[in-house]
């Protein structure tokens, strides 16, 4: 976690998602079956010459719209197929550059960061976006669109550099993306995008020294924050940005649910999220997390169903970590809702397998499934099976827990 926390001061926020691309396993049980911030004040939008910004162009929304759509939805092709044809028409504008590592940072994203094959790609692209925006700020240091590619491309770089542990190309990403973002504010009066650095950076600078002070010498050199303009902003940039606004509505579900402990407000952003891009495994993951933890186990139950198939159809986006997380949710709704051990038993094992097969052996699923396995072969008297599941928690729970130490009992007691 302090690993993902450090990138996020060096990558400042910007669109790349906070920490890990899941949500930790760390579930609670459901409910019984039944200062001085970032600001928005700019200059005047009469004042600023916007001739050539495609940011702005509502011809160039009307077309992409489709495409922004289907990077969500992990139509991947369909949607650099259209950044493509807009690359080809202005070649010299960063914003075709941009949107191409944007939707390959959406292969990356549902992997947990986990795959590195798509890396090189990421990088070049934003590199490229970067590059291009760079030359329109030296024509014109008053060009905000070329500040907001500089921002956020360096941004996404700092993020990936800092998940590799490549921590002084972060540091360099970082440095320049903070520059690039005290100068877009400016022109936050003129598009909701520009506000979207700015409301990360003021939730993120006062929530992070917070909870981890060790963490405050690194934001001394940073301005001060405003967690509560940063979550209106957030909200803001949702509600009317256009190339932002499920970037915001990513970053407002996950702060709800983790930083504010908020699941009730955090699960209708979900349900809209998972709804509207239905093909996304994280969003449904993550709605399907909600659900259990809000008691709405037939949403839970249907989508979690749902993501099942998908991984066996061997959609885009739907691998391991999904299933980890929807065979336990069913495993637990056999168990506790329907009463059908068998079935529970299956997809407890399934949710062991899908854990196994990313490496997420040391903590949440896994452990609930060979918990709830465990407790379910004491009640059968099956010794040999409780013992199995019980010695997984002793070598792979933490030594502080509740499971390690219910486990140590049973193997001590049954030797």
């Amino acid at each position: 976690m302090l690993r993902s926390l450090f990138g996020i001061c060096l990558g400042l926020l910007m669109l790349p998602l906070l920490g890990r691309a899941q949500t930790p396993d760390t579930i609670r049980t459901p409910p019984p079956m039944k200062t001085v911030a970032l600001d928005t004040v700019g200059v005047l939008p009469s004042a600023i010459d916007t001739k050539g910004w495609l940011l702005l162009d509502k011809d160039i929304q009307l077309e992409l719209d489709g495409a922004v759509h289907n990077i969500y939805n992990f139509k991947y092709d369909k949607a650099e197929k259209q950044f493509r044809s807009l690359r080809r028409r202005y070649p010299n504008h960063p914003m075709a550059y941009f949107l191409l590592g944007l939707s390959t940072w959406w292969k990356i994203m549902p992997t947990n960061f986990q795959t590195m094959q798509y890396d090189k790609t990421f990088f070049a692209y934003m590199d490229t976006a970067a590059t291009k925006a760079q030359k329109l700020y030296d024509a014109d240091n008053n060009n905000y669109e070329a500040s907001f590619f500089l921002s956020a491309a360096y941004g996404f770089d700092a993020r990936l550099h800092a998940e590799r542990h490549d921590w002084r190309k972060a540091t360099v990403g970082a440095r320049r993306s903070l520059n690039f973002l005290k100068k877009s504010q400016e022109a936050n009066g003129l598009s909701p995008e520009f506000q979207f650095g700015q409301a990360l950076f003021n939730y993120y600078a006062v929530w992070i020294p917070d909870n981890y002070p060790l963490l405050k010498p690194v934001l001394l050199f940073f301005p001060k924050g405003d967690k509560k303009l940063g979550l209106q902003q957030l909200r803001s940039v949702a509600a009317n940005g256009f190339y932002t606004a499920t970037e915001a509505r990513v970053f407002l579900m996950r702060i709800l649910k983790n930083e504010e402990n908020n699941a009730e407000e955090a699960m209708p952003v979900a349900k809209l999220l998972a709804t509207t891009y239905p093909d996304n495994g994280y969003f449904q993951r993550f709605y399907a997390l909600l659900a259990y933890d809000q008691g709405e186990f037939s949403d839970c139950e249907r989508v979690s169903r749902e993501i099942l198939d998908k991984i066996n159809k061997g959609m885009p986006g739907y691998e391991g970590i999904s299933g980890r997380y929807a065979s336990y949710f069913l495993g637990y709704l056999m168990q506790n809702r329907y009463r059908d051990i068998a079935k529970a038993k299956d997809y407890y094992q399934r949710c062991i397998v899908f854990a196994e097969s990313t490496g997420d052996t040391e903590r949440g699923f896994y452990l609930f499934a060979n918990a709830n396995l465990a407790h379910m072969a004491v009640k059968e008297k099956d010794i040999t099976a409780a013992k199995r599941y019980y010695t997984v928690l002793a070598d792979k729970a933490d030594h502080k827990s509740e499971q390690y130490k219910e486990a140590k009992a049973y193997l001590k007691k049954n030797k």
